[in-house]
């Protein structure tokens, strides 16, 4: 600084007089200006408020929306059949690590580094493994199930510095039951009156959910079950679905268990139905991303971020990432224009802030279809679509998540499944 103080001071004394007399004009002019904006300047209550508001504005359309914007959980009707429903629990597929798939659920990737520290055997997932945890109301990890195999069960418990291991091993005998059912009012009740427990009717559900839609099944219709159940002092402790055969207006519908742990058809063709990754035709800049930890910046508070919101310009083509119905298509408060689709009985999406709706409640949707057009309804601070995809009823990230696909076996795969299906099919007798 001194150095080049003097450069202006060497450059200032090389001038001529009447250019000395110019520079110094100018300075005094300058300084005349400033002190007297200074002195009538007076800031008001209202002008503060508007510099605020200002800051604030840009701080928001950064994001899209408010730190704090609630999302409509409640807009999504329910049935009886959500009541069987198992929250947080995952079939681990390939290419499956536990940390991949407890954070895209949103679990803090601190506390899977602290359930995976000092229990190595969670490096050795096996693909159709089940997870389940469960979280307290912050969002953090508390307790994590594996079932590891149909006679052993892993807990992990959080402790003050890590998270502890129990093993379960059951020694009850596993045999095969078929379990039959017609329906005289609703497939829960009906399921129930037959045997099967919730969880079994949970598996059964989801087994089939692609293929037909439970809640329009006619009395008449008739079911067969086959499970592998453990009886252990003569009650059933736990039981694994090995295949199901539902036969509705004359037509049957199959779900067999592969050894992959996933379902398919007589052929070994795959049952889900393909996602697609982004509700849009192209790539738009993501302005706010998935966070369920997110905190307000002026509260401190927790403010969750359920879904990723993409900065388009209003007008631009939404798209349904997959099969499904669309059980809501209104105006919705903060949310603005809003649509949500349910795929299957696992799966949903919600789409909000839309400019224009172009579906109805109760319309079937195909994947790539479009269903509005996206805008700035609601509370929003800038043009964009605010995007959610929902797991057994929890939120997860749309960009990491695993979604569902429709490719079926092949080869070795398809050859062992294919005679497992000839063991299987005389057993789902009507």
């Amino acid at each position: 600084m001194l150095q080049v103080v003097r450069t202006i001071a060497l450059m200032y004394n090389n001038f001529s007089r009447p250019q000395k007399l110019t520079i110094g004009a100018l300075l005094f002019l300058t300084w005349s200006m400033l002190v007297w904006q200074a002195a009538i300047y007076k800031p008001d209550a209202d002008s503060a408020l508007t510099s605020l508001t200002a800051v604030n504005n840009t701080a928001e359309s950064d994001n899209s929306e408010p730190m704090d914007q609630a999302t409509p959980d409640d807009e999504i009707p329910k049935d009886e059949l959500d009541e069987t429903a198992v929250p947080n629990e995952y079939v681990v597929s390939s290419g499956d690590t536990l940390g991949s798939i407890l954070t895209q659920f949103g679990i803090d990737s601190s506390d899977v580094y602290l359930l995976a520290n000092k229990n190595s055997a969670l490096a050795n997932l096996k693909i159709g493994q089940q997870l389940n945890w469960t979280l307290d109301d912050d969002g953090a990890l508390q307790s994590l199930t594996w079932v590891v195999s149909r006679r052993e069960t892993r807990t992990y418990q959080r402790s003050e510095t890590s998270f502890v291991e129990s093993i379960d091993t059951l020694k009850g005998e596993w045999k095969n039951s078929v379990v039959t059912g017609t329906l005289d009012g609703s497939f829960v009740s009906s399921a129930r009156a037959a045997g099967l427990s919730n969880s079994e009717i949970h598996a059964v559900t989801k087994a089939l959910q692609w293929q037909l839609d439970f809640r329009k099944l006619r009395k008449g219709d008739r079911f067969s079950v086959l499970l592998s159940r453990e009886e252990l002092n003569g009650k059933n402790e736990q039981s694994q679905l090995v295949g199901v055969r539902m036969q509705s207006s004359g037509k049957d519908y199959y779900a067999i268990r592969s050894t992959d742990g996933k379902f398919y058809d007589r052929e070994g063709s795959g049952l889900a139905k393909g996602f697609l990754r982004y509700p849009t035709p192209k790539q738009y800049k993501i302005s706010s991303p998935f966070n369920p930890r997110r905190l307000h910046p002026i509260t401190g508070r927790v403010a969750p971020h359920k879904g990723v919101d993409f900065a388009m310009p209003i007008g631009s083509p939404v798209l349904a990432v997959g099969d499904g119905e669309v059980v809501v298509a209104k105006f919705s408060g903060a949310a603005g224009n809003y649509v949500a689709i349910r795929h299957g009985r696992q799966y949903s999406t919600r789409y909000m802030h839309l400019n224009k709706l172009l579906v109805k409640p109760g319309q079937k949707v195909k994947r790539g279809d479009r269903i509005a057009l996206s805008g700035n309804t609601g509370r929003s601070t800038g043009p964009h679509l605010h995007y959610e995809l929902w797991v057994n009823e929890l939120a997860v990230n749309p960009l990491t998540a695993t979604l569902p696909r429709s490719e079926g076996l092949m080869g070795k795969e398809r050859a062992e499944y294919l005679a497992l299906v000839k063991d299987v099919m005389p057993q789902l007798h009507l």
